[in-house]
């Protein structure tokens, strides 16, 4: 790992709503991210990723509600369970020690206050030491930081490109030097030659100022290449999570398999694209035993009653898998069939690099 833990969540659970008509949105999460880690979260659309991030930082909105586990911050002035912690010690950590850069840009600027104001704001707030000038200063600073002329700051979001707007957001998220930026989604709705650009930008900044990143996709081929680590979600359950090397060479889920199996390699011969039949179950009406057997080409009859627990699996011997045994550290799966008499479907040969 890139360092030592610097936020840990242990049985993380979260529901919509209260009593009978609760729908648990989130069960039993257990993650750990390290100092200078990119943490992949991977899933389809409604699989959880966006309420877990939010229920990290309690930034979840009613009628979402925590109902149990454990996130522990070990920041540079010690260590805060974030979910016992009062509004006082929240709004020192918020955005000092863990920012968020939210989902769409388009809509998180506010389109009627010039982007100078919005950066300022938190500086204001967390640094009332700084004069106005200096915190002008500092946000011409943040703007140059990530590619955006300074004379942008007079500038409404109306008046920038989507691309300057992301770059905005990335930039309000870097204000307080933090130690752990959340991006939910933070390239949706962009080109490709735009995303590749921030998204280079962002390497760029984490390896330079040292932080942490939890990155939140539906898009898994970002991450092969993205991430040091990569959790996959599935029905509000985390069921698979390992080294982004290992995970794209040899999934232990099929659901993990077929996600990768989604998107196409640009280099090699043409192969079929099988993509994953059916959608993902309804929260309030998931089936019996594990939640993706029905959308699953290996179910077996256990997979149709019993839960799988989330575990480790064997060790593969060494002429058995592409991967070394030594990349496997580590991984866990929510799956029956992950050991030796697992039947994931055969994949095309593929390299990291050949991702889009």
């Amino acid at each position: 790992m890139t360092g030592e833990p610097i936020l840990e969540v242990r049985g993380l659970c979260v529901d919509y709503g209260l009593g009978e008509q609760a729908v648990r949105a989130v069960t039993d999460a257990t993650l750990t991210l390290h100092r200078g880690e990119v943490l992949g979260l991977a899933g389809e659309s409604g699989s959880g990723k966006s309420t877990l991030a939010y229920a990290l930082t309690r930034l979840l909105r009613a009628p979402g509600v925590i109902t149990g586990g454990e996130v522990r911050f070990h920041g540079r002035d010690g260590s805060l369970d974030l979910l016992d912690a009062d509004a006082a010690a929240l709004r020192r950590v918020r955005w000092s020690r863990i920012s968020v850069v939210f989902q769409s840009a388009m809509h998180a600027l506010n389109p009627v206050a010039r982007i100078d104001a919005q950066l300022t704001d938190a500086l204001r707030a967390h640094r009332p030491e700084l004069s106005a000038a200096q915190r002008t200063e500092r946000a011409a600073e943040l703007l140059r930081m990530v590619g955006i002329s300074a004379d942008r700051l007079r500038s409404h979001p109306h008046e920038l490109s989507g691309g300057m707007r992301q770059r905005v957001m990335i930039a309000m998220a870097l204000a307080l030097d933090p130690e752990i930026v959340i991006m939910d989604e933070p390239t949706t709705a962009l080109d490709v030659v735009t995303q590749r650009e921030i998204l280079t930008e962002l390497m760029r900044l984490k390896d330079e100022l040292g932080f942490a990143v939890v990155f939140i996709t539906h898009d898994l081929s970002l991450l092969v290449e993205l991430a040091d680590t990569i959790a996959i979600m599935y029905a509000g359950r985390l069921v698979e999570r390992g080294p982004a090397r290992a995970l794209f060479e040899r999934p232990l889920h099929p659901y993990t398999a077929g996600l990768l199996d989604s998107f196409p390699p640009l280099h090699g011969a043409r192969v079929r694209m099988e993509g994953i039949p059916g959608s993902p179950p309804a929260l309030t009406a998931l089936p019996p035993g594990c939640a993706f057997h029905p959308r699953c080409p290996s179910a077996r009859e256990r997979c149709r009653v019993d839960q799988p627990p989330t575990a480790a699996p064997a060790p593969a011997p060494a002429a058995a898998t592409a991967a070394p045994a030594a990349a496997d550290g580590e991984r866990t799966a929510a799956c029956w069939l992950i050991d030796a008499d697992r039947e994931t479907p055969a994949r095309p040969a593929r390299t990291p690099g050949s991702t889009p």
